[in-house]
């Protein structure tokens, strides 16, 4: 058994592209990383695709064939939905398809058309990844949710509205160089801290925006690497997955992620590593509190610790452990069901040295994807390492 090379990669620009139908963002995405990987779609044996709220977005059920179509692929295709974790879970089950001998070129990606709906609309879909009978029909979105688990996080280990701000905007300014980031803007604590009040404790600023985009990456054993000579110099040497109870109230913990935890632990013990090993990683910062609740969950900060991360400056581009370097959910987009892959993406670029932050990472060899639907229901990890030949 050997790891997943990743071979090529593409996506769109992440942002308000509500002309765009689901199938031409998810073909520009997928051609561009076949055309990256150098290989030929007839050489792709599998399409597995993530996807959340195709049908209520598009009337569009059943896209993995569409997609594949749009893509020119002659191979069997799947949808992947796992809410927000929709195509890190199509990476895993990727991952395992290639290590089991059974395919030596998988394609995976996903994407999202949101904003085609509205804002409300898009909020109300979004909503049906809690659960519907007991806290959707009384009135709960994932703001008023996440507000939640903030203020118990507040409650048990301390914390501010000043914290989670400076997430914010460390995660503004590691966007700006970003071509394909939703939001290259910069903002400042004070611009989060004085904007409008969605859920409290939680403001605007600390909301990932609403996103249209698709994203997709081509991975191959390492055989079809070595005969094909094919530059792959990053390998997924880790996977894993968590979950937890679909419903807030029927959760043993608000301020804690067990799903998070049993993913990360899975991922480490698969990539033979601990979490002192990881350089830098993406984690799904959907809003500001997620991030903290990430890097917990992760093992790479003991409970409470977190929250004051980028205050002191540990997870900007300059700390000892940059996050989400890409933008992450909150500033580059978050295109649901493309996600997963988006870090993928973002961590492979930045290893293989042709992203535009991949100078703070200079030296790095290992770096971690946290992908999360929901409160985090459901949760894949993913370890990507430099391939040392």
């Amino acid at each position: 058994m050997t790891d997943p090379r990743v071979a090529g990669v593409g996506l769109t620009h992440f942002g308000k592209h509500p002309e765009r139908t689901g199938r031409a963002m998810f073909a520009e995405a997928g051609l561009a990383a076949l055309d990256d990987a150098g290989i030929d779609p007839d050489d792709v044996e599998a399409l597995f695709y993530g996807n959340f709220m195709g049908e209520l977005a598009e009337h569009q059920g059943h896209q993995a064939p569409l997609m594949a179509e749009a893509v020119g692929l002659d191979a069997p295709a799947t949808r992947y939905e796992s809410a927000c974790a929709s195509s890190g879970a199509a990476i895993r089950d990727a991952v395992f398809r290639l290590r089991s001998g059974e395919a030596d070129v998988v394609l995976v990606g996903g994407s999202e058309r949101m904003t085609n709906i509205g804002t409300a609309a898009a909020t109300d879909a979004l909503s049906i990844a809690a659960d519907d009978l007991y806290e959707v029909r009384a009135g709960m979105t994932f703001p008023g949710a996440y507000a939640l688990m903030a203020r118990a996080y507040f409650e048990k280990y301390g914390g501010s509205k000043e914290d989670l701000a400076e997430i914010a905007v460390k995660n503004h300014e590691h966007a700006l160089p970003n071509e394909y980031a939703q939001m290259q803007q910069a903002i400042t604590a004070e611009d989060a801290l004085d904007a409008p009040t969605i859920a409290d404790p939680l403001g605007l600023y600390d909301s990932c925006p609403i996103t249209d985009g698709a994203t997709a990456a081509v991975l191959v054993s390492e055989e079809y690497a070595a005969e094909n000579d094919l530059d792959t110099s990053v390998a997924v040497t880790g996977t894993g997955q968590g979950g937890d109870k679909m419903a807030l109230h029927d959760r043993q913990y608000f301020a804690r992620t067990p799903a998070t935890e049993d993913a990360a632990d899975e991922a480490y013990d698969d990539a033979g590593i601990g979490p002192d090993a990881v350089d830098f990683l993406e984690v799904h910062d959907c809003f500001t509190i997620a991030e903290v609740l990430a890097l917990e969950g992760l093992g790479l900060y003991e409970p409470g610790e977190a929250i004051g991360a980028a205050t002191r400056g540990e997870t900007t581009r300059e700390g000892e452990l940059p996050v989400n370097l890409s933008g992450g959910l909150k500033a580059k987009g978050h295109p649901v069901g493309a996600t997963g892959v988006a870090q993928l993406i973002s961590l492979t670029k930045l290893l293989e040295g042709r992203h535009p932050r991949a100078e703070d990472v200079e030296g790095a060899t290992t770096a971690l994807a946290h992908n999360a639907g929901g409160t985090v229901a459901s949760a894949t990890v993913h370890v990507l390492q430099e391939v040392v030949e």
